[in-house]
């Protein structure tokens, strides 16, 4: 059915070729302007009303984004719908959702909560060239775009298209002929400094509108008679306004870039059309203001339709015009619905193929929708071993192939880490950790890791762990690692304080595991640890040892540790282990224990509203003495009115139900982050003998907060209560679990 309406169109793109010959060619260049770039919309609807064709366009940063979906065919309101209701700001953000990650990625996550891209290799320390990635955006501009092929020259698309970037190296104008569509539009709107730099055919590009915001020249290069351009940069801003450093440097960004333009302009001559819309104080990345942006395009173009009319063709002429459009997109449109037939990988990384096939979830004989190759693309981003990820289409006689392309992280092999949290309750000392680590990756073929890391603050750690997977999709693993620990906890029996320590522990653990699904893991092993407690009170120290065995299960899928809405987090660990506890009761047993510790975490929402529960259960199975390895309980959501880890045991009993009200989307407008209103029921308790744990001990209590995730973590202030008089004015930043 395909064909007549091919041959159809074909005879209909014939006729318009024939007819085109005896009016001038008509070129659009649409300047940059980020946000402001809506009013393009505006000026395009307006040549459509009025029947005026565009041969050619070219466009630099918005409007090499505007100027190639129309080039591919969208129709002004079809691209009015799709960039009004994209989310801008979310291409601004590489942050891989916890979610996403391995179930080992989401324990990184949250102990490494400062998102830092530092690296060292060659003698060298290295950070990327932008402070984003460009992985988001190029996802936003591949679903505008649909899946299309990648195109041996721009003047196969309906309307012959070009993109100009920046050359980084020369300042000179790069115009973007081939290729990707979609690198070509994200390459011309690659702003220096804040996103990495894009490479095309061997220059290291940025955007465009440093050496040509709007590219009259280009347009005219490529055949037409008559220029129509469009104008949405930036006015200089006055003195008053240049008070801070930001200021001063998007005052230097305008200059040049309206340098740019006005060389432009003076290549326009009398028949050529400028429209400026007056969207020079918008801002150009505050989205929001699109819809104002587009009613000014309006303004501006109802004030040159008299010119415009002037180019309009008739009624046949633009039937026949868009008729060759459709022609020329019938094929791309067509293709989209073939099946795939081979994968290919462009692998700039050592994660094997296997892997990357088996994460993509793509076989050959499917039919890839957006949607489909969106999920795959995140689903190996967030193996978080590439700075890119992209894919692009081949379309051949028997069907599409597939290329995934990645690219590892420019800044690697080996990675420094950084978390720190902070927790004051206006009473007792502050609760300050800070986390740092140097990890070493691609060891092995396998992707083998070494991570040191070294802790400071209320708790004392120094560790290294190496950890090689086992297989060639990472599915089993071995895991070695040797730790220094010291810190100080206090140890109550019916809530009265009897004694305080200082502990020092020397721990080692070896292990093999199974990653039975992204998010959950089996790992079996042995340990062994030694070390002292000492006291003012005590004579020298008191000194224990154990070894044993150990089983350790987990599975996470939530999306926030601290403040999730959705998902579960299941953790058991089970410790086998013969002991030499140290004689601080009196007693000096040598003996076998059994310990188990069982937390739980989830979360549902309806709307704006959360709903979260915890669990956890700890007990060390042992016939008499003491035992070093306790649990802890007390701090924000863990008995709120109890100073953090303030009560200390080897039984331990706590539940929770928490309730979480997005307040900062739903009544304040907040997009970038929420602001949870929140109250918390809480009930738990810790002792030392096992023999006087009982329910009827619990101590209750609960919590009224505000918090927030931030990008460094959560953030929360309030106040928590508990029924034996405890209560505490809470205060936290960074991680909290």
């Amino acid at each position: 059915m395909i064909k007549p309406f091919l041959l159809s169109l074909l005879l209909v793109s014939f006729t318009f070729a024939a007819a085109s010959e005896e009016r001038p060619k008509i070129g659009l260049a649409l300047s940059g302007g980020g946000a402001k770039g809506a009013a393009h919309i505006a000026v395009l609807k307006a040549l459509e009303a009025e029947h005026v064709p565009v041969d050619y366009i070219a466009g630099t940063s918005i409007g090499a984004y505007v100027g190639g979906m129309y080039a591919l065919g969208y129709s002004a309101e079809e691209i009015e719908e799709i960039m009004m209701g994209s989310n801008w700001n979310a291409g601004y953000s590489d942050t891989i959702p916890r979610a996403a990650l391995s179930y080992r990625g989401k324990q990184q996550r949250d102990r490494f909560n400062i998102p830092i891209n530092i690296g060292y290799s060659d003698k060298e320390v290295k950070v990327p060239n932008g402070l984003l990635r460009g992985q988001s955006m190029s996802m936003l501009l591949q679903h505008s775009t649909d899946l299309v092929h990648k195109f041996e020259h721009f003047d196969e698309l309906p309307i012959p298209y070009r993109a100009v970037a920046t050359d980084l190296e020369t300042s000179g104008a790069v115009v973007i002929d081939s290729g990707s569509l979609v690198d070509a539009m994200q390459a011309s709107a690659t702003v220096p400094g804040a996103l990495q730099a894009a490479q095309y055919k061997g220059r290291i590009i940025v955007d465009g509108g440093i050496a040509n915001n709007m590219p009259v020249d280009v347009v005219k290069a490529m055949g037409a008679d008559i220029v129509i351009a469009v104008d949405i940069g930036s006015s200089l801003v006055k003195r008053d306004q240049l008070e801070s450093t930001v200021a001063v440097l998007n005052q230097l960004s305008t200059m040049l870039t309206n340098a740019s333009t006005e060389r432009q302009k003076q290549l326009l001559t009398e028949q050529d059309i400028l429209i400026r819309p007056e969207v020079g104080e918008l801002s150009t990345t505050d989205f929001a203001i699109m819809p104002e942006a587009y009613r000014l395009g309006e303004v501006a173009v109802k004030g040159k339709l008299d010119r415009l009319k002037r180019l309009a063709v008739t009624n046949e002429q633009y039937a026949a015009y868009q008729a060759h459009k459709d022609a020329v997109s019938v094929g791309w449109l067509y293709n989209l619905s073939r099946p795939v037939v081979a994968i290919r990988f462009d692998n700039n990384s050592k994660v094997s193929e296997k892997l990357l096939a088996e994460t993509l979830g793509i076989e050959p004989g499917e039919v890839v929708d957006r949607a489909k190759l969106e999920q795959g693309i995140n689903n190996v981003y967030a193996l978080d071993k590439f700075e890119r990820v992209n894919a692009e289409f081949i379309d051949t006689d028997e069907g599409r192939i597939l290329i995934l392309q990645t690219r590892a992280k420019s800044w690697g092999p080996n990675y420094f880490q950084l978390g720190f949290s902070w927790e004051d309750d206006f009473t007792l000392d502050s609760v300050v950790a800070l986390d740092m680590a140097y990890t070493m990756t691609d060891l092995t073929a396998y992707g083998g890791e070494w991570r040191n890391e070294l802790r400071l603050g209320y708790e004392k750690l120094l560790s290294s762990e190496l950890y090689l997977p086992m297989d060639s999709d990472q599915r089993f693993f071995s895991r070695a690692q040797i730790g220094y620990e010291k810190k100080d906890w206090t140890l109550y029996e019916e809530n009265n304080r009897f004694l305080e320590l200082n502990q020092v522990k020397y721990r080692t653990e070896l292990g093999v595991g199974f990653n039975y699904i992204k998010e959950g893991l089996v790992e079996l092993g042995v340990m062994g640890e030694t070390g002292y407690l000492e006291n003012a009170a005590l004579e020298g120290q008191a000194d224990f040892s154990s070894y044993g065995a150990y089983l350790k299960f987990g599975f996470d899928d939530l999306d926030s540790i601290s403040f999730p809405t959705s998902g579960n987090r299941v953790t058991v660990n089970m410790y086998y282990r013969h002991e030499q506890s140290p004689d601080i009761l009196g007693e000096d047993p040598s003996e076998t224990s059994f310990q188990i510790t069982a937390d739980w975490r989830g979360a549902l929402s309806v709307g704006n509203h959360a709903f979260v529960g915890k669990a956890s259960l700890a007990t060390v199975d042992k016939e008499q003495g003491f035992s070093v390895n306790v649990s802890e309980l007390g701090g924000f959501l863990n008995l709120s009115g109890y100073h953090k880890n303030s009560l200390v045991g080897p039984h331990k009993v706590f539940g929770a139900f928490i309730y979480q009200y997005d307040l900062g989307r739903d009544v304040l407008g907040m997009t970038d982050y929420p602001l949870y209103l929140g109250a918390s029921i809480e009930a738990g308790n810790v002792w030392s003998i096992r023999d006087s744990v009982s329910l009827s001990d619990l101590i209750y209590g609960g919590s009224l907060y505000l918090g927030t995730d931030t990008a460094i973590g959560p953030a929360a202030i309030g106040y928590g209560w508990t029924d034996d008089g405890e209560n505490t004015v809470f205060l936290f930043l960074g991680k909290n679990w």
